[in-house]
């Protein structure tokens, strides 16, 4: 090929490589995409985002994403060291639920992440409040608000004293859409130490026999109960599904001495079991 050819491919080629590099640079990734604002939190230095992927807080699991926004510069905060602090006010006490500590998310640079499981609600989701404490280059900061809680449509969580004089919450994490298959189910055991304080419960038992009352009641094969793993403090176990519909979920609790400390087995005179969770698809 001809000089007078060559050197006009060979510039054409090296533009489009710089173009090609300055996009690159220039592409802004999107750390919330797929994820749907609930709230803002707001104070007179900074703006934080709650996210999740419904847009709202409803009574059970809720795992939440977080940004922090400096309200001057507009940039989200890379480092951070967050707390929070849910509470629901009666009418004569207030309380608080479990929830986890807040990390970074492993793939984010200003994405923080944990979870709240609300176990009640108003029937117009007032009366929950939620205070963040967070810290950035040494300074502390604090952000309280008014949240809506909206009532579950099936149970995903039940509160209730077990026969040893403790109140427990149990609420159901998996799965999220269920199929017919055998299906990986999570829940989490907390005990309600005070008010304010509900630890994990570790190394108890939970089974299970899911039930769809209306097609006679009838189970299904290859469940397994559910058992606590260290790793991430939850219990699990195997649901079978062999259809479509509604299912109620039957549980017993028992303790680490195997004593039942809430639930019955079903029988034909028992046909649901007093601790339980719903689920339908």
């Amino acid at each position: 090929m001809k000089l007078k050819y060559i050197l006009p491919i060979l510039l054409i080629a090296i533009a489009v490589t710089s173009c090609s590099s300055d996009n690159d640079d220039d592409i802004i990734i999107n750390e919330v995409e797929g994820l749907i604002k609930i709230k803002d939190l707001s104070n007179s230095t900074h703006t934080i985002e709650l996210y999740n992927t419904i847009g709202l807080f409803k009574t059970g699991y809720n795992a939440i994403s977080i940004r922090i926004k400096d309200n001057v510069t507009n940039n989200f905060i890379e480092n951070a060291s967050i707390s929070w602090n849910p509470i629901m006010q009666m009418p004569t006490m207030q309380h608080s639920c479990p929830k986890s500590i807040i990390t970074k998310a492993s793939d984010k640079n200003t994405v923080y992440k944990g979870f709240i499981i609300y176990q009640m609600a108003n029937l117009d989701g007032s009366g929950w409040s939620l205070t963040i404490n967070y810290t950035i280059n040494d300074v502390d900061y604090s952000i309280t608000d008014t949240i809506n809680v909206m009532q579950n449509a099936k149970q995903n969580v039940a509160s209730f004293m077990g026969t040893d004089g403790s109140r427990y919450i149990i609420a159901m994490v998996d799965p999220k859409t269920p199929k017919i298959a055998i299906n990986n189910m999570m829940v989490g055991l907390y005990k309600m130490e005070t008010m304010m304080s509900f630890p994990v419960v570790e190394n108890y038992k939970i089974t299970l026999d899911p039930r769809m009352p209306g097609m006679g009641n009838h189970s299904s094969p290859n469940n397994t109960d559910l058992t606590y793993n260290a790793e991430d403090a939850m219990y699990h176990g195997n649901l079978s599904l062999t259809m479509t519909g509604y299912w109620v979920l039957n549980l017993k609790l028992l303790n680490t001495q195997n004593e039942v400390l809430k639930g019955e087995d079903i029988t034909t005179e028992t046909t649901q079991s007093s601790l339980y969770l719903e689920l339908e698809f």
